[in-house]
């Protein structure tokens, strides 16, 4: 399909002309403004404030004070957790708002944007949950006939800092169990997708309002990289836990550690799906398209390398093209579509140059590799990458975009290797026909999270990282323990 007339933005929504500090919607210190771009139209929907740094330095003063005056840490986590339900509650009646903003902002389709929201709102209630089950006090006899009590305290003021590719999922993963384990959060959202955090902002100041949460507990900042270095910095945080790229991800930890203060990091990928020989290729393209192109590429799990047996790749290669071809792609705001463009021109120019450098490099283009016919929109097709080898760039770095590169090799032990012969380490799968014999590969491949024949989603297990996709975990009593500090107080 091919669109010449660039359409209007299909919808606007109100600027945000304050920032959210301590609860409190608030007059910014600065005049900085981010565009939100609709991807489809390329027209800007809305404008949102940028935050100073005096913003920054303002809310994290409002945490401090929050968490030193110990209010909401005092409250009994049971009842913290009917507040992170109740947050789940309150952006569910907002969905049809959140989906169009994640169809906007990001550039995933209507029922992609959906389903996504709905999750989010399925992920605070696994929190909330996590915190009604866990032991604040564990009391424990000495060898020497005492007694010691393992406390389980908050971290203190917790920075968020997350991505433009799925910002209300991240707040869930990240600021559910902070609030939950009786921190005081500042959340810094990305300049590309500050709206969906704006509404999670409006939820929280209608808790301060009705007096469920205290005031200074939480503030929203959409901030540029230089303001935010001014949070990561900042003594009085205790913790900073970041969503986002590798090369991002090594500055925060620097920084945060020439103050040596705690640091959770969820960062790249390349992961690798295996296709055993034993595997039914009917079954495989049930997940594994979406598995590599998921919001168009744009996720750090999404599975970019498949690699396959010398003797299987062309029917493997066959059927990933036919299964491409039978996802409809295009205008994100037609709910019949699935997959959409991306982010914005930026991170298009950026996934076109991957797919220039790997053909300069001897790779070939079995799939898409264009635009799609589209003369507005940011698009770039689902792409299949064949002839490639583990060391060209197209295999070892992130694109993140719809690109997917085959890789064929010569037995298990290969696949394996190949499959670990990279600087990331988030996520991989197997396909086999036996799924003992895949449980056994899956062990070997050195990554956080391996699904085996087929995806999952499952927010009361912890995913994360080996390498450098990052420190610590996510979800499950895992990611509520991330927020944590913990006392042995000895008794005589």
């Amino acid at each position: 399909m091919t669109t010449t007339a660039q359409p209007a933005a299909p919808i606007t929504f109100a600027d945000r002309p304050h920032v959210f500090i301590g609860g409190k919607w608030v007059e910014s210190t600065g005049d900085d403004w981010f565009d939100v771009v609709d991807s489809w139209s390329e027209g800007v929907v809305a404008r949102v404030r940028g935050a100073t740094a005096d913003d920054v330095a303002a809310a994290v003063g409002a945490a401090r004070k929050s968490f030193d005056e110990g209010t909401w840490a005092a409250t009994p986590i049971t009842e913290r957790a009917d507040v992170i339900d109740e947050m789940a509650n309150r952006l569910a009646a907002r969905l049809d708002e959140l989906t169009k903003v994640g169809v906007a902002e990001v550039g995933v389709t209507v029922p992609v944007s959906a389903m996504t929201q709905e999750m989010t709102a399925g992920l605070f209630h696994a929190v909330a949950k996590e915190a009604r089950d866990v032991t604040l006090v564990d009391e424990r006899t000495r060898a020497d006939g005492g007694v010691s009590r393992v406390l389980k305290e908050p971290n203190g003021v917790v920075a968020v800092i997350i991505p433009w590719n799925g910002p209300i999922g991240t707040i869930a993963f990240k600021v559910a169990p902070a609030l939950a384990a009786g921190c005081s959060v500042v959340l810094k959202t990305s300049p590309e997708a500050p709206l969906s955090p704006s509404i999670f902002a409006d939820v929280v100041g209608e808790l301060v309002d009705e007096g469920r949460m205290p005031e200074g507990v939480v503030s929203v900042l959409a901030a540029d990289r230089e303001v935010s270095e001014a949070l990561v910095v900042d003594p009085r945080v205790d913790h900073v836990t970041f969503t986002g790229s590798t090369a991002v991800g090594r500055r925060i930890m620097s920084l945060v550690g020439e103050r040596v203060a705690k640091v959770s990091l969820e960062l790249g990928g390349k992961s690798a799906a295996i296709v055993l020989d034993d595997a039914d290729l009917n079954s495989v393209m049930q997940s594994l398209p979406m598995g590599g192109c998921m919001q168009s590429g744009q996720a750090c799990i999404a599975l970019t390398r498949v690699l396959v047996s010398e003797k299987r790749h062309d029917e493997v290669v066959a059927a990933y093209k036919a299964a491409l071809e039978m996802l409809p792609f295009g205008d994100p705001w037609q709910e019949t579509n699935f997959l959409g463009p991306l982010v914005s021109a930026r991170q298009r120019d950026r996934v076109e140059s991957y797919i220039e450098i790997a053909k300069s490099e001897g790779a070939t283009i079995a799939h898409g590799g264009g635009r799609g016919g589209f003369e507005h929109g940011y698009f770039v097709e689902p792409t299949i990458v064949d002839n490639v080898t583990n060391d060209m760039r197209i295999a070892q770095e992130e694109v993140f975009g719809p690109v997917i590169s085959v890789i064929t090799y010569k037995d298990e032990d290969d696949a394996v290797a190949i499959a670990n012969d990279s600087q990331y380490g988030l996520a991989g799968a197997v396909y086999s026909a036996d799924a003992d014999h895949a449980y056994e590969i899956a062990k070997r491949i050195r990554t956080g999270t391996v699904n085996v024949n087929g995806g999952v989603v499952d927010f009361t297990v912890p995913f994360g990282g080996y390498k450098q996709s990052g420190v610590g975990r996510e979800g499950g009593p895992e990611g509520l323990e991330e927020f944590f500090e913990t006392k042995t107080v000895h008794l005589s």
